[in-house]
């Protein structure tokens, strides 16, 4: 039974943050920023670009392209941040209210920027395993750089971070965009490594906490967890592309184009390098910045703009997230007439 993608949405906020501007408020060097960091600029929400509010404009989108109706959707999967407009609030529900999936059911997911990845295998197993579930909506909304810090050093791998909302409709029966296998790690030894140490339960905030700034993203062992990610982290993004790859029945050799999350050049070129892929088989997305879960699906609709994705081309989405999470989901893109097994 072959599950597929049907449309796409994306959201972006009209604000910039220029890479000029990163490096004033970091002190690093422009060159720096521009070059290595990878960003000539990135979206900034603005005072309406709430977390789900652009996870339901990109929903809209999503099905202004399609010929369906919200009430044809079964169900709605939740695949943005958990820093949204209400603590202890379920976004899908409030997404199903907003576009008028009557007929649905919702519920949120979350592995940092690898839920989208996670959140698809979610939904092909929700539909192979579920007779009266036809059509899946994930849809997310992100805007952590809320939690940058621009004068802490130990977070300047997270200055790319920007704000956008995306979607994705997911269909069973279908013969276009034939979501195929995908392979997933986690590793619980960095679980602890990137947190935001207050406003939980161990420290709960007070207005000093606030004051003094520490509600913010922070590393808090910058030299065990360099060390310990060198050794896994390119070499577990490979390998979930690898594997994801293989249980579809092809090998890197036959991948047309990846849709990587953002990150530094130099990561990125080298997994490009390693998969014998050239730059215009992936889009570099310096002048969006990392807007988390929803690079793949920008990247992806991006590609599709620029006529770079062909039909029949195989794609694989890729994504890391700390805690640390790794994921890759294989795509058999354009209309195929006979059903994938």
């Amino acid at each position: 039974m072959n599950i597929g993608i049907v449309s796409t949405g994306i959201y972006l906020p009209k604000n910039r943050m220029t890479f000029e501007e990163i490096s004033q408020k970091s002190n690093i060097p422009v060159d720096i920023v521009k070059t290595k960091l990878g960003i000539i600029e990135k979206t900034i929400a603005g005072h309406e670009d709430h977390t789900v509010q652009m996870a339901v404009w990109a929903a809209k989108r999503a099905l202004e392209k399609t010929n369906l109706s919200p009430r044809d959707i079964d169900v709605i999967i939740y695949i943005g941040e958990e820093h949204k407009e209400y603590p202890l609030w379920t976004a899908a529900i409030k997404i199903q209210e907003e576009i008028g999936a009557l007929n649905a059911w919702s519920f949120d997911v979350q592995l940092r920027c690898g839920t989208t990845i996670m959140a698809m295998k979610v939904a092909k197993s929700l539909m192979l395993a579920n007779e009266d579930v036809r059509t899946i909506l994930l849809a997310g909304g992100y805007r952590n750089h809320d939690f940058i810090d621009y004068t802490n050093d130990r977070t300047r791998f997270m200055y790319n971070l920007g704000a956008g909302g995306g979607a994705m409709i997911l269909q069973k029966d279908v013969k276009e965009n034939i979501v195929l296998e995908s392979d997933l790690i986690t590793d619980g030894s960095f679980s602890e490594d990137v947190v935001v140490p207050v406003g939980g339960t161990k420290k709960p905030l007070t207005p000093e906490l606030l004051q003094a700034g520490a509600y913010k993203l922070d590393v808090l062992d910058p030299e065990g967890m360099k060390t310990r990610l060198e050794q896994k982290s390119l070499s577990n993004f490979l390998k979930v592309i690898r594997q994801s790859l293989s249980k579809s029945g092809y090998d890197e050799s036959q991948l047309d184009y990846i849709a990587m999350l953002h990150m530094k050049k130099s990561a990125h070129d080298y997994v490009l390098h390693s998969l014998g892929l050239d730059e215009s088989q992936s889009i570099y997305l310096s002048h969006y910045g990392h807007i988390g879960q929803i690079d793949q699906i920008l990247s992806l609709e991006l590609a599709l703009e620029k006529g770079i994705i062909k039909n029949g081309d195989i794609i694989t989405l890729v994504s890391a997230g700390i805690g640390y999470a790794w994921g890759a989901v294989t795509i058999q893109w354009g209309t195929h007439e006979e059903e994938i097994v």
